[in-house]
Parts: C-alpha cells; sequence; structure tokens
C-alpha cells in the first residue's frame, strides 16, 4: 500500500514491507519503488541510499536517475523532506552511481563464491555451448570482436531455452570492476550459470543501468535483454 499521510516520506523499511509505489519528491510521479532510490538520514545527519531498503528511519524516494538526484540536491529537497538542515554534498548523484557500481560487483562477487560463475573467453564460450548460461557478462571497455563473437553464440542458444527468457546480456561494469568482483586480472568475459544469485546480480545491474540512462528516457527494458 502507498502511505497518503506523508507523501514525502515513508514510515520506515518495518512499517511499509507490502509497498510497491512510492512518490518520487522530484517529479511527484508516483513510480514503482524499483524505479526508484530510497534516501534516509544517518546519525551523523548525512543523506545515505538505502539501495536495499532496509536502513531505519523514514525515507524519502527519488526516480533512479542520475539527473533527478542532482535536481533534488539542487531544490533543497531533502532538507524540505526531512524538515531539518542538512549536509547534502554536490557529489551525492556520482556517490550514489558509485554505490550502485559497487551493489553489482557485490552481487557477482557472490555469485562467484557460490561456484556460479566462470570467467575468460574459452571458459564462457564452453559455458554457452553447453547451455548452462543464465546471465552473459561482458566489461563495458572489453574489445568489440570478442564481445561479438559471444553474443552471436548467446543469441544462437536462446532458440534452445524453451520457455526461458533470451539470455541477458550484462556491460554495466568495467574490467577493473570484474576484477576486483572476481579476485583476478584483466577479465573481460564472464557468465553466471544457473542459481539463485542470478536474480539479485541482473535485478542490481538493471538499477544501475536505469540510473545512467533514465536522464535520456531509457531504460534497461528499452534495451531487451541487454543492459
Amino acid at each position: 500500500m502507498l502511505a497518503h499521510s506523508d507523501p514525502e516520506l515513508d514510515h520506515g523499511p518495518r512499517t511499509e514491507r507490502s509497498a510497491t509505489m512510492r512518490m518520487c519528491v522530484v517529479s511527484r510521479e508516483v513510480r514503482p519503488i524499483d524505479e526508484l532510490i530510497r534516501f534516509v538520514v544517518s546519525p551523523q545527519g548525512d543523506i545515505v541510499p538505502d539501495l536495499k531498503r532496509k536502513l531505519p528511519g523514514r525515507g524519502m524516494w527519488i526516480t533512479a536517475s542520475r539527473k533527478a538526484v542532482a535536481e533534488a540536491v539542487r531544490r533543497h529537497q531533502f532538507s524540505k523532506a526531512f524538515k531539518r538542515d542538512l549536509r547534502i554534498p554536490p557529489t551525492l548523484p556520482l556517490d550514489t552511481e558509485t554505490l550502485l557500481v559497487r551493489s553489482v560487483a557485490e552481487a557477482l562477487a557472490i555469485s562467484a563464491k557460490a561456484g556460479q560463475v566462470v570467467a575468460g573467453f574459452g571458459k564462457v564460450e564452453s559455458a554457452l555451448r553447453g547451455g548452462t548460461v543464465e546471465v552473459l557478462i561482458h566489461a563495458s571497455d572489453g574489445a568489440p570482436d570478442g564481445i561479438r563473437k559471444l553474443d552471436t553464440l548467446a543469441r544462437q542458444n536462446d532458440g534452445n531455452r524453451g520457455t526461458k527468457p533470451p539470455i541477458p546480456i550484462v556491460t554495466a561494469l568495467k574490467s577493473a570492476e570484474l576484477d576486483l568482483a572476481l579476485t583476478r586480472s584483466n577479465v573481460i568475459h564472464a557468465a553466471l550459470l544457473a542459481g539463485p544469485a542470478s536474480r539479485t546480480f541482473l535485478s542490481r545491474s538493471q538499477m544501475l543501468v536505469r540510473y545512467r540512462l533514465a536522464d535520456d528516457d531509457k531504460t534497461a527494458e528499452n534495451h531487451g535483454q541487454d543492459f
């Protein structure tokens, strides 16, 4: 349910677990919570992006867009909503994106620890041919030739997935970020194998891409299964 008593803020994550829609304080539009980012105030009086929607206290929601967060900073929306003076750094839009990148990398690292990730062109190619790939991952700064070859193979295998959707292709992270997540060097290609961790990784990747592209009226959905 949507809280109507105070549309600027929610009443905390424990009291609104069933909420699926919230109002963006910048656009005043009501959106699904998956298209928004929740912000809370820390005990030190700092604004903190609550990406997992679990931090205590009342929360303010903003469309998952770098432009929307920047506009909220410019309009002093945080102090107005929380009705107190707050320290809002001008770098908050970039800081939020950095946290989104970190959340994607953490999800990938957890999948790797669970044995659900393979890395390297040869291993990814073998996994694609074996039909065990759930998500195909490329470094955003990887060479086009290798990316094109694996993408082609993934598309060829889409017809053998039955009722499953086409293999999602994620290019949200740079090679250095993949290196850190997988604790190895020069990672350009990787793949998530069957397992529950792939859903978390996809959800977080989609949020990151939405945050980066929403300013151009694009979302991950506009790119089909690629993001």
